[in-house]
């Protein structure tokens, strides 16, 4: 039996995040903080990471002035109120083949998420990735939801946003 925790690289990982509204899309990054991944005879068991909320950029928008606004929006409480919550924290609660079950706090709201994820260790490197989708109404991200507000017309946005997981981390050790 071969037990390996790996630290996850910060440089190295990062989720691309999509959020969908009816007239179209946006899109972006988010920075991991830290983290740690466990492995058992090469599946992995657990683990979790931290996630920078104070580090959200948006890709699809080209204009400065208007990049800054909706980056300050996504960071007001209307959102992910990165000044109180300037984390989100993912942690595996369990395991089964390729699905994994875990623990998603944002905002201090705790929520547990399932999704399938895929691991490859090459030497002493650990690649992870995996695709969560997120109901943002979970976590108190009401703004603009069909499920609180009437009659948005085209300025409806859907409550599921994704998060592509990609994930770089190192052995720390090896035992039997």
């Amino acid at each position: 039996m071969s037990m390996q925790s790996f630290n996850i690289v910060a440089g190295q990982s990062n989720i691309h995040w999509t959020g969908k509204k009816v007239t179209g899309s946006h899109f972006g990054t988010i920075g991991i903080k830290s983290g740690r991944l466990d492995i058992l005879d090469g599946q992995l068991t657990g683990g979790g990471f931290v996630v920078d909320t104070t580090s959200i950029k948006i890709d699809d928008v080209a204009d400065a002035a208007l990049n800054k606004q909706f980056a300050d929006h996504l960071a007001s409480d209307d959102f992910f109120s990165t000044v109180r919550y300037p984390e989100a924290l993912l942690v595996i609660t369990g395991v089964q083949d390729s699905r994994v079950t875990g623990d998603l706090t944002i905002k201090g709201i705790s929520h547990s998420v399932d999704f399938a994820a895929e691991t490859h260790i090459t030497g002493d490197t650990l690649k992870a990735s995996a695709t969560i989708v997120v109901d943002r109404t979970n976590y108190g991200i009401k703004f603009r939801s069909g499920n609180f507000f009437q009659n948005l017309g085209d300025t409806l946005i859907y409550n599921d946003f994704t998060l592509d997981v990609n994930l770089t981390a190192k052995a720390l050790n090896t035992s039997i």
